[in-house]
């Protein structure tokens, strides 16, 4: 009986060469992005678009194993048990240890990141302002013809006296909202605009900068590559002044250009609070389906306290809101 058993589990020859072939398929692609994420590098096309949904290649993984099991395939089980370890291993949070906080607690404060598509999302905004209250607040996408008209309103303008907004086009659109005293302070050149500012909290300098490199399409991952850089020289110039970085960073901690930020001392917020792997986009199938590429980057004197994500209508991002405390 035991025979006819193992009999009825095989796959006639025929079948056992295609299943064969469809399990090397896909463990091919599975192979070479475990490969690079381990590597520390996001090549080329299309590897980095791949290496945003990492968690989700183990489903070709675990399919290809079975493939390779039904077909009695020594080497493909192999393989595939290989491939499916490898993803598994870089599911957990990439250095998410919090580091000391330098000193007491000086001020509690509340961010907000939200990219609005263009600025369809403005109204959602605006109801999120009223609902949470952050004190400091990253747009991006922010259009001059709906989003820029909305936050120069008595309303906001009454909660948020301190702002700055840059860039003109639809996509370019960028607008720092502050309830504290804030200067302008450069910005990070890029295709969208990056504005940063000085904030001033309870007697101290916080810097404030938006995040939003271009995407890794196939045809510009050079240039994705670039603005995280620039995003990067950010964090590892800040010295000894508190810094955020909050914004669509087109970018997963599977990412090697977006982990070299992190590399500079700068702890994503959401993994703190042990959120790493929520999906902010595409808010169409984020959760459970997406990859989290808007982020909140805090240096050791913010200490994020909690993170929660805000789903908003007409944008294709899901908000951030991070409670954190800012130590001096």
């Amino acid at each position: 009986m035991r025979e006819d058993l193992g009999k009825g589990m095989r796959l006639p020859g025929g079948r056992r060469r295609r299943a064969r072939w469809c399990a090397g398929v896909l463990l091919v692609p599975v192979s070479v992005v475990a490969l690079c994420r381990a590597l520390g590098t996001d090549a080329f096309t299309p590897v980095p678009q791949l290496l945003a949904f990492l968690p989700w290649l183990l489903v070709p993984a675990a399919v290809a194993l079975l493939l390779a099991a039904g077909a009695r395939w020594a080497v493909g089980c192999a393989w595939g048990l290989l491939a499916t370890a490898a993803v598994a291993f870089f599911l957990r949070p990439y250095d998410a240890a919090p580091p000391p906080a330098p000193g007491p607690v000086r001020a509690q404060l509340r961010i907000l990141t939200a990219n609005l598509e263009f600025g369809g999302a403005t109204p959602g905004l605006l109801e999120t302002l009223r609902r949470e209250k952050p004190d400091l607040v990253s747009v991006q996408e922010c259009a001059p013809e709906n989003c820029a008209v909305a936050l120069d309103g008595p309303e906001v303008r009454a909660a948020y006296p301190y702002r700055r907004i840059a860039g003109n086009g639809r996509a370019e659109g960028s607008a720092i909202l502050s309830r504290f005293p804030l200067e302008p302070d450069g910005e990070v050149r890029g295709t969208l605009a990056m504005p940063r500012a000085v904030v001033r909290v309870a007697g101290m300098a916080l810097r404030f900068q938006v995040a939003h490199p271009m995407p890794p399409e196939p045809g510009q991952v050079a240039l994705w590559q670039r603005e995280l850089g620039r995003l990067r020289a950010v964090a590892a110039g800040r010295g000894a002044v508190p810094t955020v970085i909050a914004g669509d960073f087109n970018a997963t901690q599977d990412h090697a250009a977006f982990r070299s930020v992190l590399d500079t001392g700068v702890r994503d917020s959401a993994a703190l609070a042990g959120r790493a792997r929520t999906p902010t986009w595409p808010a169409l199938t984020a959760p459970p389906l997406g990859a989290q590429i808007d982020h909140v980057l805090v240096s050791a004197a913010v200490e994020p306290r909690a993170a929660r994500f805000v789903d908003l209508a007409d944008t294709d991002h899901r908000a951030l809101v991070v409670d954190a405390a800012l130590h001096g």
